[in-house]
Parts: structure tokens; C-alpha cells; sequence
């Protein structure tokens, strides 16, 4: 079995197309077909369904290709340890995130640069939680910034707990220096798409309280929702978090929300595999090292 066979496979899962796998790959059509064609030889089972185009994956195939990205990703591990050794850290980081923890992102990646001059960072910042979990076990990812779940068989470093504010028009005849959830529930709210993880953290606490809650906008990006806000005719809850990238915009306050108090945990997922490739291995010690909640936690005025 040969690694290059392996690559071929996994192209052409993901492309889904012969023609664009082979371009991938570097290699003619032909050449690729016969690659693989001597993979389900040498492995004795049948791992693409063909018709007159790709079809998908055989049950066997599927597990094949699980496999087959796993070995690429320590062969690509093994060749960047060696580089680090003799050179120092270099190469890309590929680093992930849900939308609302983004404020965050900066906080490791500034320190990641500056300790690692020869790397480059390309952060993902619009990925769900599922997109999150299958690139990481496609190791297409180093690590990702998201919701921490007792479910989930990543390894996982806490970073800091997320917690909401009511971002809203400025109002001098505010004396209270906290809202309740039923008091935002009441407001003209938007607020982020329901399918979002920090939109469920949100609907979980108004579940709880029996309130109802029927914001007018939903949308995907937090930066959607201040613009919102900025209009003066709608009000958001966010995560405390995105104050710290945008400050609290002129005339509006955020306020934060009592009864009762809810926080997420927020922290660093890496890919199922031990050891981890010496690129997520600083990434995760820069993580355990960080006090990124001591910075978080604090609002601005």
C-alpha cells in the first residue's frame, strides 16, 4: 500500500469527481483510477461505487478514507516535527471557530505568531459545531475555538466561560444596573440564527424561565446583530466577548443579565489523535498557559 494511493482516495471523496481528484493530485485521470484500483486489490474489497461517474464510497470505502486521513495526517505530523527540530516551528496553522467566541480568537493567535515567527494563521470564523467536529476528525483543522460538550471525544483545554450581555440603546432614565431574562425576553429583539450553538446556550435559559421569545431578525453573525442594534429599533443579547473586539459602541450600553446567571465554557478542540502533530501541540500549550479569561472577564466602560 502506498501513502500516495491513500491521497488519491481521500481527493476524490472530497472533490466527488475523478477529473478534479487527478488535478488535485497532480496526476492524469488514468493514473489516478488505476491508484485506487490497486488499493481495493491489495485491501481485497471493493471502496468506490462507479457508475458512469463516482457514486460515493462503498461501507468499506467509508472506513477506508477515515483511515486514509488519519496516516496522511501523521505522515504530514511526522515531516513537520523533523522541520521543527532542525528549524523551529513553521507552516500553517489551521484554526477554527463559532461565530460568537471570533472576539476571542486574537488572544491566541497574537501570542502563537510571536513565539512561532515562521508560521502563518489562517482562521476559519464562520464554521457550526458540526463542521468543527468533522474537520477535525478529518484533520483539516489543528484546532478550533467552540462550545465545550461532555459528548464530544476531543481533546479539549478551557479557556474562559462565555457570558451575555443585553446590548441596547443608550437610556439616561436607566437606573438598574442589570435586566432580568423575562425583562429582555419583552424587548424587540435579534438575535442569532436558532440552528447557532450560542443561540441554544439563549433559548435553553428562556425554556427554563417558560418565556416566550420572538425576535423579528436572526442572523449568523454578531456583527449583524450590533449593526442591528445601531439602528436604534432593535435590542441583542451577545456574548460578553465581542465587546472587548468593538468596545460598546456609541450610544448604546450593554447590560448584563441577572436571574439566573448563565456562562458557557468556552475553550481549544483539538484533533483524536495522541501524540498530538508538534503544530497542535504548541497550539494546545499556548492554551493551557493562556489567562485569557482574566482579560475576558473584565468589561469595558
Amino acid at each position: 500500500m502506498l501513502l500516495r494511493q491513500l491521497e488519491y482516495l481521500v481527493a476524490l471523496t472530497g472533490t466527488g469527481h475523478f477529473a478534479k481528484a487527478a488535478e488535485q493530485c497532480f496526476v492524469s485521470q488514468p493514473t489516478l483510477s488505476e491508484g485506487i484500483r490497486k488499493l481495493e486489490t491489495e485491501l481485497g474489497v471493493p471502496l468506490v461505487r462507479r457508475g458512469r461517474r463516482f457514486e460515493g464510497l462503498t461501507a468499506e470505502g467509508e472506513q477506508v478514507v477515515l483511515w486514509a486521513r488519519r496516516m496522511l495526517a501523521d505522515r504530514d505530523a511526522m515531516e513537520s516535527g523533523l522541520a521543527a527540530l532542525r528549524e523551529g516551528l513553521s507552516g500553517e496553522l489551521r484554526l477554527g471557530a463559532v461565530p460568537t467566541a471570533v472576539g476571542a480568537v486574537a488572544l491566541l493567535t497574537q501570542p502563537f505568531c510571536a513565539a512561532n515567527p515562521h508560521t502563518t494563521v489562517n482562521v476559519q470564523a464562520d464554521l457550526q459545531g458540526d463542521d468543527i467536529v468533522r474537520r477535525l476528525r478529518a484533520f483539516e483543522l489543528h484546532g478550533a475555538v467552540s462550545y465545550h460538550s461532555r459528548s464530544l471525544d476531543l481533546p479539549f483545554v478551557p479557556l474562559y466561560r462565555e457570558r451575555y450581555v443585553v446590548l441596547t440603546q443608550e437610556d439616561q432614565d436607566r437606573t438598574a444596573q442589570e435586566i432580568s431574562w423575562a425583562e429582555a425576553a419583552a424587548l424587540p429583539l435579534c438575535l442569532l440564527h436558532p440552528r447557532m450553538l450560542g443561540r441554544r446556550v439563549l433559548d435553553d435559559v428562556f425554556a427554563e424561565l417558560s418565556l416566550s421569545v420572538a425576535p423579528r431578525v436572526e442572523t449568523d453573525s454578531i456583527a449583524s446583530l450590533i449593526a442591528h442594534v445601531r439602528t436604534g429599533q432593535w435590542s441583542s443579547i451577545i456574548p460578553h466577548t465581542w465587546l472587548h473586539v468593538f468596545g460598546i459602541p456609541s450610544g448604546m450600553e450593554a447590560v448584563p443579565l441577572h436571574g439566573p446567571r448563565r456562562s458557557a465554557r468556552i475553550g481549544l478542540l483539538l484533533p483524536p489523535r495522541d501524540p498530538l502533530s508538534v503544530m497542535e501541540q504548541a497550539l494546545a500549550d499556548l492554551a493551557r498557559a493562556s489567562r485569557m479569561h482574566t482579560v475576558l472577564d473584565v468589561l469595558p466602560g
